[in-house]
């Protein structure tokens, strides 16, 4: 039986199996770098760290905001605060946005996809 394989994208709901040495495993795969978990699902993300985050890095997450109520950011090995104009656009989409290391995004998005909750990740890979 042949694996479907998928360039940077892979579909439906999946929970998180590990974090860590660059990037996530899930889904019986292995990716290097960022990821961005949507309803959709989960798609490579080329943000490699929590200083260049803006509004055009979540234009794929926002295309999905009325299916998401929380979005966890992953901000990397330490936590990082979010750009107020980048707070402001989650405010008007009415998303709740919560910024924390990668390690406590992935742990908190399992348990929350784990209650059924409608729940969106964004993870900068970390080492």
């Amino acid at each position: 039986m042949s694996e479907a394989r998928y360039e940077g994208f892979v579909p439906g709901r999946h929970l998180l199996d590990a974090v860590g040495n660059g990037g996530f495993r899930f889904a019986d795969m292995s990716h290097r770098g960022s990821i961005l978990i949507l309803p959709s699902g989960i798609y490579a993300w080329p943000v490699q760290s929590a200083q260049v985050l803006n509004i055009i890095s979540f234009d794929a997450l926002f295309a999905e905001a009325n299916e998401i109520d929380l979005v966890l950011i992953g901000t990397g090995k330490n936590p990082a605060p979010l750009d107020e104009r980048l707070r402001w656009r989650f405010r008007e989409l009415r998303l709740g946005v919560d910024p924390m290391t990668t390690t406590a995004a992935a742990r908190t998005y399992n348990v929350l996809m784990n209650e059924g909750r409608r729940v969106a990740a964004a993870l900068i890979a970390i080492d």
